[in-house]
């Protein structure tokens, strides 16, 4: 099976210049095209988009009694030694 090599999208990005001249700068800095440093942030901002989205999802399933039965439990029991840090790896 050969591998698919997504090829890549023109697209005409509209900006001002004041904010072109900045990513030109930070990319020159940072040693990126522009290309690069704006698809570095395209994917970035669609990343923090959807964990956003995935944690909003997992808190509407949230159970707020059992979370707090088990914030209220009594504890006192040392850990497990599983569950012990290693304090040589620390």
């Amino acid at each position: 099976m050969t591998e698919r090599r997504k090829q890549p999208t023109v697209y005409p990005l509209r900006m001002p210049s004041s904010l072109k001249q900045a990513v030109r700068e930070v990319s020159r800095r940072d040693g990126t095209s522009i290309n690069q440093f704006v698809t570095t942030a395209v994917a970035e901002k669609l990343s923090a988009m959807r964990t956003a989205d995935f944690f909003a999802e997992r808190g509407s399933q949230a159970d707020i009694d059992a979370a707090r039965r088990l914030l209220r439990r009594r504890g006192g029991q040392p850990p497990e030694p599983r569950d012990q840090l290693d304090e040589t790896k620390v």
